[in-house]
């Protein structure tokens, strides 16, 4: 509902080893300097302003075109990865329960399932993984 048939036609058989966000863009801009000329936008401010507006928001998709362009290297994932664990690892150790109470020979660790402690680490790593 976005494109008559006609427009879908010409924009699919338009070749381009990119995207091809930009074209709509174009599209307006034509059809807003016509516009003008039959006198539907009233004033050149209106008109300016309508492609500022247009101009901001292409500018926005060909930023976003870069973040899709440019991958994430391998390093970043890797040291995520590694800190990710080395925290679960760390939280595991030194989030022991240890009840001087008890009378423990040398304060060795209480051996006990910390559950936020895992419920942390699964969210963690299911961010990781996405």
């Amino acid at each position: 509902g976005f494109m008559t048939r006609y427009e879908r036609k010409i924009f699919d058989e338009l070749k381009s080893p990119h995207l091809k966000y930009w074209v709509p863009f174009v599209w307006f801009g034509n059809l807003a300097s016509k516009a003008r000329k039959e006198g539907r936008i009233r004033d050149s401010v209106d008109l300016q302003t309508l492609m500022n507006e247009m101009n901001k928001y292409r500018s926005w998709c060909s930023l976003l075109f870069g973040y899709d362009w440019v991958g994430i290297p391998l390093v970043y994932t890797q040291v995520v990865t590694l800190a990710v664990y080395t925290f679960f690892f760390a939280c595991l150790i030194g989030r022991q329960f240890l009840d001087t109470d008890q009378g423990y020979q040398g304060h060795d660790l209480d051996l006990y399932i910390p559950i936020f402690t895992l419920l942390q680490f699964f969210f963690y790593a299911g961010w990781l993984k996405v």
